[in-house]
């Protein structure tokens, strides 16, 4: 059977966070989002990211209630979500994030949809893992 349609990109990404403040600042001050859209009688802000959304669900509102116990050390909503960057000057991103005091991560070479290419992870207030993936080599 074919299918009837064709994906184009990762449309948003949902976490659910315990400190929706702290998040919106280091999405937009530090990563460079933007507020989209707030819907407050749910609990979710949801920020611009490129052609993408990140959309932070409030554990204590509506639809955060309904994920079970809040993310922490005994387990993680995702394993990371990746943000491609560009230009991508390795220097520059780290002393970017380590003005903001972000907790800086592991550099290395990894495969993405756009190819084989620099990557940087870090990790945002909440402990979740977050690559930021420059073009391929």
């Amino acid at each position: 059977m074919t299918i009837p349609f064709s994906l184009q990109r990762l449309d948003h990404v949902v976490l659910r966070v315990r400190d929706v403040a702290a998040m919106q600042a280091f999405y937009c001050d530090v990563l460079g989002c933007a507020v989209e859209k707030r819907q407050e009688a749910i609990g979710l802000l949801q920020l611009r990211a490129g052609d993408s959304l990140i959309d932070l669900v409030d554990v204590e509102g509506k639809l955060g209630r309904m994920g079970g116990a809040a993310p922490g050390a005994e387990g993680r909503n995702m394993d990371h979500l990746c943000l491609q960057v560009l230009p991508f000057d390795r220097e520059t991103i780290v002393a970017h994030l380590q003005a903001h005091g972000v907790q800086v991560g592991e550099f290395g070479s990894r495969y993405g949809a756009m190819g084989e290419g620099p990557s940087q992870y870090l990790s945002d207030p909440e402990g979740n893992v977050v690559e930021l993936k420059g073009p391929p080599d």
